[in-house]
């Protein structure tokens, strides 16, 4: 046993909040916790373990508010470029830790990876490229897998028509990009005390939870708590939230920690 804790690097959607030119009540708030960058997560245990959760277009900034030096490993949920268009910024962890950073994904992450980012894999290496030590997870095979003392279950969730990953590491699990969950992944969920979940806006929407279905999620999975990211400008703002959410159920907001064990 352990403890871990999670730092919300970003909570926002692919594009983040405020939305440039929107001029609504959320975008125009003054409230910190209504500024929120593309969503991914940072983790530290107590033994010195630290691993990012995505790496979007936002990771420089996200790794310089939080004076992180260093990263053990970065866990991919999904190849979009919310998610990983900043990848090209491990170079400077490649130059601190003098080495190539290690990169967790399914296949179809791995294969975005590889297109997006080309010059890394070119057997013409060009000095200064980033290096990427990738490594396959597929969530029928890899029950587990562990980084440093971490042991971690990878969790199949349906973003739309592509695969993507969730992840629990002990009393913890994060779901991002997710609106389907087949029953047998979902039960990876069960006896998690808490959840991070996404949860888009209230209206229906073809590849994320929306509101209600986050919440439904929650009341099956039954964690003691849980927080919902990747949220919109169409959420409402933060201060008149909490009012519609059950007591054990919180809107996540960049730069919010939180402690757990596992």
């Amino acid at each position: 046993m352990g403890s871990l804790k999670l730092t919300f690097l970003g909570t926002g959607t692919s594009l983040g909040v405020p939305i440039i030119g929107c001029h609504c009540e959320v975008c125009s708030s003054m409230d910190k916790r209504d500024k929120r960058l593309r969503t991914s997560a940072l983790i530290d245990t107590d033994k010195g373990t630290r691993i990012c959760i995505d790496a979007g277009p936002d990771f420089r900034y996200q790794m310089l508010r939080e004076k992180v030096e260093y990263l053990d490993a970065i866990l991919i949920t999904h190849e979009h470029r919310d998610h990983t268009a900043g990848l090209d910024d491990v170079r400077s962890f490649n130059y601190l830790q003098r080495k190539s950073m290690d990169i967790y994904g399914n296949k179809e992450a791995l294969a975005g990876m590889r297109k997006m980012y080309y010059y890394v894999f070119e057997n013409s290496h060009y000095p200064g490229v980033p290096e990427f030590n990738l490594h396959e997870i597929n969530p029928f095979i890899t029950g587990s897998f562990k980084i440093n003392e971490l042991e971690i279950v990878p969790i199949k969730v349906m973003h739309a028509q592509l695969p993507t990953l969730a992840y629990r590491i002990g009393s913890l699990a994060y779901i991002t990009d997710a609106k389907m969950i087949s029953p047998k992944q979902e039960e990876k969920l069960y006896g998690v005390e808490t959840l991070v979940v996404n949860a888009l806006r209230w209206t229906e929407h073809f590849s994320h939870f929306t509101i209600h279905e986050a919440l439904a999620l929650i009341e099956k999975v039954k964690p003691k708590v849980a927080y919902l990211t990747h949220l919109s400008h169409e959420v409402g703002p933060y201060k008149d939230f909490q009012q519609f959410l059950p007591d054990n159920v919180h809107l996540a907001y960049d730069g919010l920690q939180i402690s757990v064990d596992y």
